[in-house]
């Protein structure tokens, strides 16, 4: 009879492979900064390493030195030269789980791993704080009361910059090793409490959807008389006719009108836009934002589009139809205009 404190073998296959994951970590980015503005149409992008920074940091210490801020040197942060170790560590731990088959040491490595996790995010706060606040006051560009600290995850605006923040490869790596420990945890559990309400193979089957739900960026709204369109920048003020670029980091780019999402993705990098979703503003209804495959397009000379673009979009063929009676014009799709 299996004894309650050895380890499914389902259990220490998972957490092998969390092993390898990590070991992968120090190979790829983890996390990314991205920033935007006019001046820089294709943008600039900080690659957070697990051993240093890359990307563009010669042109944003650049910046940054208008306005005060220090300039980023990967010397400058112990972490980067422990944090190798700390990760490599890690995945040692997690193939010693997978060997030694004992569910302490499992319990042990989910709590220091998640522990670990929560300490590294409040160390990137305080790091983006520092360096967002502590400014120069005899800088060439001084704004009263201003602070030029990145989101920890997420959009902030900064003057006319746009800011991205949003974990890379190594940091999904890293969120996916958090969940298949924490369904392990779980399972585990259930193995030694008996605990029937938890169907262990069922979560098996969900973690993999759970995962990629999880890893998806969504659209972000369009702020109407705030935002400016991301190619003609104008400020968008209709919300009947705005569109969203997302690429796969989970940066968007707004637009006044579909015409200017097209002109721009043409711009853009061939496999920055192969991995993009474009999204349209519902005509109908709330104006929310539609996935540009399943919308409806309305193609009509008397819609008055901020570019004069004359195209709708619709979530539904009921709303198409109703518009149509009013704005006469022929049905289309955004497989047959792009």
């Amino acid at each position: 009879m299996k004894s309650s404190n050895n380890l499914r073998l389902m259990t220490r296959v998972i957490v092998a492979i969390c092993g390898i994951c990590l070991i992968g970590v120090l190979f790829v980015p983890m996390w990314r900064i991205e920033l935007n503005a006019p001046q820089y149409p294709e943008g600039l992008s900080l690659a957070i390493h697990a051993n240093g920074i890359k990307g563009d940091v010669a042109i944003i210490n650049g910046l940054n030195h208008y306005i005060g801020m220090k300039t980023l040197h990967s010397e400058d942060f112990i972490e980067f030269t422990v944090l190798p170790y700390i990760v490599t560590l890690f995945a040692l731990l997690f193939f010693a789980v997978a060997l030694l088959n004992k569910r302490k040491m499992l319990n042990a490595a989910f709590f220091s791993f998640v522990a670990f996790g929560v300490i590294a995010m409040v160390d990137f706060w305080k790091w983006e704080y520092d360096y967002g606040h502590n400014l120069d006051p005899h800088a060439a560009i001084v704004v009263p009361g201003m602070a030029y600290q990145p989101p920890l995850i997420g959009f902030k605006q900064l003057l006319n910059f746009g800011a991205y923040s949003i974990p890379d490869i190594g940091g999904w790596l890293f969120i996916a090793c958090g969940a298949a420990l924490l369904f392990c945890f779980v399972l585990e559990l259930k193995n030694v409490y008996r605990l029937r309400t938890l169907n262990g193979q069922l979560l098996l089957l969900l973690l993999p959807a759970l995962l990629l739900t999880s890893c998806s960026p969504a659209p972000i709204p369009i702020k109407i008389g705030v935002d400016n369109c991301d190619y003609c920048r104008m400020t968008i003020s209709d919300p009947r006719f705005g569109a969203e670029l997302l690429i796969s980091t989970g940066k968007a780019y707004k637009f006044d009108d579909i015409v200017c999402l097209n002109a721009f993705s043409k711009s853009l990098d061939k496999d920055k836009v192969k991995n993009a979703t474009a999204y349209f503003t519902d005509f109908s209804g709330s104006h929310s934002l539609v996935e540009a495959k399943s919308s409806l397009l309305l193609k009509s000379k008397e819609l008055k589009c901020p570019m004069n673009g004359h195209l709708a979009a619709f979530s539904n063929q009921d709303s198409l139809d109703f518009a149509m009676a009013t704005f006469h014009g022929e049905q289309t799709s955004w497989e047959k205009i792009y």
